[in-house]
């Protein structure tokens, strides 16, 4: 069966949050760290709340953040 694309977007949403709080960091810290002054961008996305979710520079400069590989928001 073919996986939606909502789908994969709400499981890297779960990843980023595992992976975030693993880390130690706040979603606010992740937002500022992201450019972001508020921490919707985040709150939402890691929770797909009305569709939101991280486009792939989001994805790029959270590995940085988190010092992980990107292929890490896919497994």
């Amino acid at each position: 069966m073919k996986q939606d694309i909502s789908d994969k977007h709400r499981e890297i949403g779960k990843r980023v949050a595992k992976i975030r709080k693993e880390k130690g960091i706040s979603q606010l810290e992740l937002s500022l760290l992201l450019g972001h002054k508020s921490v919707s961008i985040v709150a939402s996305a890691e929770r797909h709340y009305r569709g939101a979710h991280f486009n792939l520079n989001h994805l790029f400069q959270m590995a940085e953040i988190f010092e992980i590989d990107i292929c890490d928001f896919f497994k």
